[in-house]
C-alpha cells in the first residue's frame, strides 16, 4: 500500500517540483524537436507515460532478481521491448501521426527521462510507488510539452490542435487568429523552441520564488503573533 503523504510527494515531484523538462532538463531532444504543435507533444508524451509506467513496474518487481552488474542492459532491454510495442501500435492506429513523429518514438528507448526514473526510483521502490512515479513524471512531461507546443503553434501559425484530425478524424484544428495572420516563423523553428522553453523555466522559477516569499511572510507573521500573545 501507499500512504496519502507518499502519494502526494510522488505526484508533486513528478508534476512540478522535479519536473523532468523544467527542472531536471532531461529528454530535450524530443522536447524541442516535436513540439512545433500541441498534438505532437501530447501524443509523444502519452507514449512515454505508457512506457515509463510499465517499465517502472517491471523493474520494481524484478529488481531483486537482476544482478547489479548488468542492471543497465536489462533495464534498456525492458524499455526497448515496451517501446517496440508502442511503436507498432502507433504505426497501426495513427499511421499519419506516426510518420510525423518519425524516429522520436523509437528513441524513447534512449530517453534520459525513462532510464533515469528506472534507475533512480523503480530500482529502489515497490511496484505500486514505481507505477505512480512513472505516470506522474510522464504527466509533468505531458503538460510541459502541451504548453510548449501550444505556445509555439499559436505564435507561429495562429492555430491550436493542428494535426488533431490524425488522431480523431472528426475533429479539426482551431484557427484562433485570423486566417491572414502571416505567422511568426521563429516560433516554429528550433531556436523558437529554446526561447519558449527558457521562458517557461523562468516562469516556473518566478512562481516558486513568489510562493516561497509568501510562505516566509506567513511564517514571520505567525511567529510575531505568538510572541505578541506570549507577551
Amino acid at each position: 500500500m501507499i500512504s496519502r503523504a507518499e502519494f502526494k510527494e510522488i505526484r508533486d515531484n513528478g508534476v512540478w517540483h522535479q519536473n523532468t523538462s523544467l527542472v531536471q532538463i532531461l529528454g530535450l531532444c524530443p522536447l524541442l524537436a516535436v513540439t512545433s504543435n500541441m498534438v505532437n507533444g501530447v501524443m509523444l508524451s502519452l507514449a512515454t507515460i505508457l512506457v515509463m509506467a510499465i517499465a517502472n513496474v517491471a523493474v520494481a518487481a524484478l529488481r531483486n532478481l537482476i544482478p547489479h552488474e548488468i542492471r543497465i542492459p536489462v533495464f534498456i532491454l525492458i524499455v526497448a521491448a515496451l517501446v517496440t510495442v508502442v511503436d507498432l501500435v502507433f504505426n497501426a492506429q495513427f499511421h499519419e501521426l506516426y510518420q510525423v513523429l518519425g524516429i522520436f518514438i523509437p528513441l524513447i528507448v534512449t530517453n534520459c527521462i525513462v532510464l533515469a526514473r528506472v534507475e533512480a526510483f523503480a530500482n529502489r521502490n515497490p511496484p505500486l510507488q514505481s507505477a505512480f512515479d512513472g505516470v506522474f513524471m510522464g504527466v509533468g512531461m505531458l503538460w510541459t510539452l502541451a504548453l510548449l507546443g501550444g505556445l509555439r503553434e499559436f505564435i507561429g501559425g495562429g492555430t491550436l490542435f493542428a494535426g488533431i484530425d490524425m488522431v480523431i478524424p472528426a475533429l479539426r484544428p482551431w484557427q484562433i487568429l485570423p486566417e491572414d495572420y502571416p505567422g511568426f516563423l521563429l516560433a516554429i523553428l528550433p531556436p523558437g523552441a529554446f526561447i519558449v522553453l527558457g521562458c517557461l523555466i523562468a516562469w516556473k522559477n518566478w512562481v516558486e520564488a513568489r510562493t516561497a516569499a509568501r510562505r516566509s511572510r506567513g511564517q514571520s507573521a505567525t511567529t510575531l503573533g505568538k510572541l505578541a500573545g506570549g507577551a
